[in-house]
């Protein structure tokens, strides 16, 4: 038993030896590499469409850089990847894809989301915020709308492809000239 005991002993001592010299970095280095990543991340940002490349991005990352009200970031033959930032008060706009559904996750902000059968009847009404996901069928009327106190922050899954390649609306006045274009 005692044997047993010393052993432990020597077994807890190698440990504690090991993360004092160096064996795992102190919560300080930890945090510098986070600190570091994220600021090198931020700063790797280019807001683009990527097309149908492989891409591995920080979707969070190019999300909250945003600053246009649409910019497509990837357009695949199946799908597409858009970021959109909604100021307050402002809206995504009432729309309605037939044959599209749309994944939308909002990353920073709040919303009011109606969605429905009609535009006159957005009977399904719900407030979201940050971290919640929006799922909206094909064929269901949708709008977003930011009742938070600063950009409504967000990225948009269509399925299948929505908008042109490239495609980069400054505004909510752009986005709405060109849908009447496409």
């Amino acid at each position: 038993m005692i044997r047993y005991f010393f052993q432990a002993g020597l077994f807890a001592v190698a440990v504690a030896a090991c993360t004092s010299c160096g064996g795992r970095a102190s919560q300080a280095e930890r945090d510098k590499t986070t600190v570091s990543t994220a600021v090198e991340t931020k700063s790797m940002i280019e807001l683009k469409d990527y097309g149908a490349e492989p891409a591995v991005l920080d979707i969070e990352a190019y999300t909250l850089g945003n600053e246009n009200f649409r910019t497509v970031l990837w357009t695949g033959t199946n799908l597409q990847v858009t970021l959109m930032t909604i100021p307050v008060g402002g809206e995504v706009g009432l729309e309605l894809h037939p044959d599209i559904d749309q994944f939308l996750r909002i990353e920073e902000g709040e919303a009011k989301v109606m969605m429905g059968d009609s535009k006159e009847d957005l009977n399904y009404v719900r407030t979201a915020k940050a971290d919640h996901a929006v799922f909206v069928p094909a064929g269901k009327w949708h709008n977003l709308v930011n009742i938070g106190d600063k950009p409504l922050k967000l990225y948009s899954i269509y399925a299948p492809v929505e908008h042109p390649y490239g495609t980069v609306h400054k505004t909510y006045d752009d986005a709405m000239a060109a849908e009447h274009l496409h």
